[in-house]
């Protein structure tokens, strides 16, 4: 098991004028030392009631990870959302809105998975209780190649050359997985107290999607709310709406409705809700999916104005909300 998951804090003047911003590094990528597993970033005191995070980005990848891999140069880029954590830096930095980014690469962990679902085939010990290891949706993940560790992906098949021990597992879930939930959950927390409401958009990027019918335009955002239970539809109906401004076609919640983040932060009776937005990654990678392109600005200007956008409506419903308060004592 890996140590106390580290954590440093330090000052720095932020983008908005005369505003201060908290840096803190926590948690640590296994088996690259002195690498933090993510980074937060927020203005003190914080400027909107919104919270960015980016669970799938990271790039600090172990020489260890990459010699265990079958297809590195394959397999990593195509686990991650590669450099929607760019977007999102943009867009904090213009807003001021909170911005917690993961560097451990989802090949080592996923942060989107609950820390049970694992494919315990590719680990060389049984669960730790499998009279109570959950089955049904959780598990579903695991099955298809893409649990909390992946597994396989279509078209490569199996990612590694041998199996995972359990106890690099541990050090994983220990060393990245709860210290960023932990932190996550804290940074809601937090605005919440301070607006009424918190929103949590935890961006991610997709490949390009295929139309519904012929002539149809394919979405190029998909935003994903777990069916109502995770955000307000009031919410929702403005990001629609601010795409449409926008001209940008986007669906919801189909394929992607949100995954372990929106399942375990969102907490609507207690002002603190949750979108995942997707973004498709032709609209500002280059044409090797590799590196940012010719669409990058455009698409960064679009993220950061409906951060914009949203945030009167949280604040809004922080201050409604706030008046009920007062007005119930």
């Amino acid at each position: 098991m890996a140590g106390k998951p580290m954590q440093r804090e330090r000052m720095h003047e932020a983008g908005a004028p005369s505003a201060d911003s908290m840096i803190v590094e926590g948690g640590e990528v296994p088996g690259h030392p002195g690498t933090p597993a993510f980074t937060l970033t927020r203005p003190e005191p914080t400027a909107i009631p919104v919270v960015i995070a980016v669970p799938h980005a990271g790039r600090a990848y172990a020489n260890t990870l990459l010699e265990r891999m079958r297809h590195p140069t394959f397999a990593a880029p195509r686990l991650e959302d590669r450099y929607v954590d760019l977007l999102a830096t943009d867009a904090a930095r213009r807003t001021g809105a909170a911005l917690l980014i993961a560097h451990a690469p989802r090949a080592m962990i996923d942060l989107n998975r609950a820390p049970d679902d694992v494919d315990w085939e590719m680990v060389g010990s049984p669960p730790p209780d499998a009279s109570a290891h959950r089955g049904g949706g959780v598990m579903r993940r695991a099955r298809s190649g893409l649990g909390l560790v992946p597994r396989r992906l279509p078209g490569l098949g199996e990612l590694w050359k041998r199996r995972l021990e359990r106890h690099e597992l541990d050090d994983r879930i220990a060393s990245v997985h709860v210290p960023y939930h932990a932190m996550l959950a804290q940074t809601l927390a937090d605005v919440r107290d301070r607006w009424g409401v918190a929103l949590l958009i935890d961006l991610h990027s997709m490949p390009p999607l295929s139309a519904r019918s012929a002539g149809e335009v394919p979405p190029e955002y998909v935003i994903g709310d777990r069916f109502g239970a995770a955000c307000d539809g009031g919410l929702v109906s403005t990001v629609f709406s601010y795409f449409a401004q926008c001209g940008r076609q986007a669906a919801h919640n189909r394929p992607y409705a949100g995954g372990y983040v929106l399942e375990r932060h969102a907490r609507r009776s207690d002002g603190i809700h949750c979108l995942q937005i997707e973004i498709d990654r032709t609209s500002y990678l280059d044409s090797r999916m590799a590196e940012p392109g010719p669409g990058f600005g455009a698409t960064a200007d679009i993220v950061t104005g409906l951060v914009r956008r949203i945030a009167d409506d949280v604040a809004e419903m922080g201050r409604d909300r706030q008046r009920w308060r007062a007005a119930a004592e």
